[in-house]
């Protein structure tokens, strides 16, 4: 990598074919009959319904990110982006994954599977610390921290 050039994608191939083989994972095993006593069948139709929530909010903050606000245009021109969906969350296609991830293990209804989504979360934040933070504080410097002060990293927050 030269320096002060980011990687379009940065590690969010690795994130997200993680997220999605342990969701599949996770799913195998339900449907293997692993995971029975954490089923919750009379939460189904609930569980269906915030389970499509969250995958409609993932696919939507998705194409906001990439398509609407042209991420990889503005990684390529080497700008620090800080307005948008990136105004009130600094890795919003990361959570895009996440909230697809979880939707999808939320639709099996069973409260065994809601030990992925906090995996998805911690496997973030180590590797979000140990790669493009550090190569966004390398070439931004006090922009990014003032950034990093003002947004989290992945769960929304608006502005006061």
């Amino acid at each position: 990598m030269k320096k002060n050039t980011l990687p379009v994608f940065g590690v969010g191939p690795i994130y997200a074919v993680s997220c999605f083989l342990l969701t599949a994972f996770g799913l195998f095993l339900k449907k293997n009959g692993f995971l029975n006593g954490g089923d919750l069948p009379g939460l189904k139709s609930v569980a269906m319904i915030i389970g499509f929530l969250l995958i409609f909010i993932g696919v939507a903050l998705w194409i906001y990110a990439v398509i609407i606000q042209r991420i990889s245009r503005e990684i390529s021109s080497g700008n620090l982006v800080t307005t948008g969906i990136y105004s009130i969350v600094r890795n919003p296609i990361y959570l895009a994954f996440l909230c697809v991830c979880t939707g999808i293990l939320v639709t099996a209804h069973n409260v065994y599977l809601l030990i992925f989504p906090v995996v998805f979360y911690i496997f973030l934040t180590v590797l979000m610390k140990q790669t493009e933070e550090k190569w966004l504080l390398d070439k931004f410097g006090s922009e990014y921290i003032e950034y990093c002060k003002h947004v989290n990293r992945v769960i929304p927050w608006f502005k006061h």
